[in-house]
């Protein structure tokens, strides 16, 4: 394994963002597509811009990325979404960490813009995903909202992603069924009941945890928008999860 930095991005139908994603990491040594499928021309953009690209039907976000690692060549690898940009501040402070090449796992901070506004509070306001890591540290585990498993110290990288994380109402409900879809099979597997007062009490917390105790009134009317959202897919992951218990 040679050194260097290779970025991992996973796609399905990702032609609006896939053209800008790649550019804002062609400072790397590689890049790998993971492609779940798509029905558009992403693999064929991204085969253009120079990624080497790999198609692996859907099973879970973890096993995805995981087999992305698995196609890795260089010793350091960093994950980015199709709809996040690298920027210039934090370019730098990557190639750093991975000229030091020293062994510690590190996140930087992802900031929302959503419907072309910057969300700034609520449950899309500004977080820390770990991103960059030693190739032979780490594997990916969980069915969604996957996490990184590894025994590394973490430290954060300076700077910020920009994440693009909806553009079209279409695409927020095409992720509105897949996620509420996948977090209630995962509720289920770990033996997780569901009554019809947990359909009724779990979407007012989740409302309120968005909106009241996380400030999202802040945001003006895309933040009501988005904790009323919240209850909806709060909702819907436990009627689906209600009627996987019925059968």
């Amino acid at each position: 394994m040679r050194h260097g930095l290779t970025v991992i991005i996973l796609t399905r139908n990702e032609k609006k963002n896939i053209e800008d994603c790649i550019a804002s990491v062609k400072f790397a040594d590689d890049i790998i597509i993971v492609d779940s499928g798509s029905e558009d021309n992403t693999r064929d953009i991204a085969q253009k811009c120079g990624a080497r690209v790999f198609l692996k039907p859907f099973e879970n976000f973890a096993a995805q990325r995981n087999f992305g690692l698995s196609k890795v060549e260089t010793d350091w690898v960093f994950y980015l979404d199709a709809d996040e940009r690298v920027l210039p501040e934090i370019r730098e402070e990557i190639l750093k960490a991975v000229n030091l090449n020293e062994r510690f796992s590190y996140r930087v901070q992802r900031r929302q813009i959503i419907f072309g506004e910057r969300v700034n509070y609520g449950g899309h306001g500004p977080d820390y995903v770990a991103r960059l890591f030693p190739t032979d540290a780490i594997k990916w585990e969980g069915i969604v909202h996957e996490g990184v498993v590894t025994d590394l110290e973490s430290k954060t990288i300076a700077g910020h992603l920009e994440h693009y994380t909806y553009e079209s109402w279409d695409k927020y409900f095409e992720k509105f069924n897949q996620y509420t879809t996948l977090m209630a099979e995962k509720m289920y597997q770990k033996g997780k009941k569901c009554n019809f007062a947990d359909i009724i009490l779990h979407p007012i917390g989740g409302f309120l945890k968005f909106y009241v105790f996380n400030r999202g009134f802040l945001d003006g009317k895309i933040g009501f928008i988005l904790a009323a959202f919240h209850y909806a897919y709060t909702m819907a992951k436990y009627v689906k999860l209600y009627y996987m218990c019925k059968k």
